[in-house]
């Protein structure tokens, strides 16, 4: 799935993308719900493709480390947040591959309180979603334990 940025900009200035969230206690958080969870979020990814569409999906873990975990599709590891800086590098009519993103917002993640890192493309998450569910739940796994053991001095 391509994209040229011009029209990724119009879509997320729009807000035209398909959006999501989910939301669980952390005290509730079991491996078996995350895996559902993170079943839903590949399966949105997979009908935002199906759509052309871009995607935003979202799951916000409250409790005493709150953290929330989003799923975009861009050009550029950039929040859709950040949607005006991607001419800065990317070239407005050239077509890009739509990758996956996840980000992890939290006070407990970092000292900027933010991370953003590749999953993959969506041809592949569509190709294979059953790796990518498994890859996801891990990433999720891996912030929380992050999140819970964050100790900022």
């Amino acid at each position: 799935m391509k994209i040229k940025s011009k029209i990724l900009i119009q879509k997320i200035e729009k807000q035209d993308y398909l959006q999501d969230l989910e939301s669980i206690k952390y005290s509730d958080i079991t491996n078996a719900k995350l895996k559902t969870i993170a079943q839903k979020m590949i399966q949105e990814v997979i009908q935002a493709s199906k759509n052309n569409s871009l995607l935003q999906t979202e799951l916000v873990i409250t409790g005493q480390r709150p953290a929330t975990f989003v799923l975009e599709s861009n050009i550029i590891n950039l929040p859709f947040a950040n949607y005006k800086k991607i001419t800065n590098f990317r070239d407005e009519d050239s077509e890009y591959d739509i990758n996956i993103y996840v980000e992890v917002i939290s006070e407990y993640i970092n000292i900027s309180k933010f991370r953003i890192d590749l999953l993959a493309p969506v041809a592949d998450i569509v190709a294979e979603p059953d790796q990518w569910i498994d890859k996801l739940v891990l990433i999720i796994k891996d912030k929380i334990t992050e999140v819970r053991n964050y100790n900022h001095d």
